[in-house]
């Protein structure tokens, strides 16, 4: 049998980036334990709609945990209590009866509101830009295994590129610094033999870019590793200062 719940949502609801923003308190009942925290949001959206009210704006998009976009600080943690998942992952059995939900949207410098939960990411586009990426001419498709890696370095690479850029860690940091989204996007390149060619560039263009936009200083006290949703390893950001050091030592 279906289990269901009452709850109190208290949402961060704001017109605009220079608005000034307040909460606001909404009650749902009778929400399906298996439904996930983004249908729960339907649900208040639907609501507010029939009363002919102004819907929550919320970001999402595959609503499986891959694009990254759902990007929502619920009861003090990005993405929720739940630990390495999305909030379009997070599902409302995590909650008890007649709880109290606190939503709002990340708090960063860097990731300016655009409406209610919605934030403006651009700046990791941005820091994309600047170096993520190796430059190869256009042609025909080599064969995958025309370069032998060794599995362990496959591996870490790919731990590193599991990041979706999604922004939990700048919005866990205390000084709102994207550095395991730098280094995990730096590390992914730097372990493989098509990224050493630009690694030192690389380096130093996306953490100078990185400055520019706001972010903060990293100090290492990890709550971007323990709420990150992909699990990505605080090793990466060490692997980021070396590839920094090596390259500021070859200028």
């Amino acid at each position: 049998m279906e289990k269901t719940i009452n709850i109190t949502l208290k949402v961060w609801r704001q017109a605009g980036p220079k608005a000034k923003g307040a909460f606001e308190t909404y009650k749902l009942e009778n929400i399906s334990t298996d439904s996930s925290f983004l249908e729960m949001l339907d649900v208040l959206n639907e609501q507010l709609i029939r009363e002919r009210k102004e819907p929550v704006a919320f970001d999402h998009d595959c609503r499986e945990g891959i694009c990254g976009m759902c990007s929502l600080y619920i009861n003090g943690h990005p993405h929720g209590p739940d630990s390495a998942v999305t909030t379009c992952q997070l599902h409302m059995r995590k909650f008890k009866d007649g709880d109290t939900i606190t939503v709002e949207p990340w708090r960063s410098a860097a990731f300016p509101v655009i409406k209610d939960l919605m934030v403006n990411r651009n700046a990791f586009d941005q820091i994309i830009q600047a170096g993520g990426y190796v430059s190869v001419n256009t042609g025909g498709v080599p064969d995958a295994n025309a370069i032998p890696i060794p599995k362990p370095i496959a591996d870490e690479a790919m731990d590193a590129a599991s990041c979706i850029g999604c922004g939990a860690c700048v919005a866990a940091c205390k000084n709102g610094s994207a550095m395991l989204f730098v280094a995990a996007k730096v590390s992914q390149l730097a372990l493989l033999p098509q990224g050493k060619v630009e690694a030192a560039r690389r380096a130093k263009a996306m953490l100078g870019k990185m400055d520019e936009l706001g972010f903060g200083n990293c100090t290492n006290t990890g709550a971007c590793a323990a709420e990150c949703p992909k699990s990505v390893s605080l090793a990466h950001i060490a692997r980021l200062n070396r590839e920094f050091i090596c390259a500021k030592l070859g200028d």
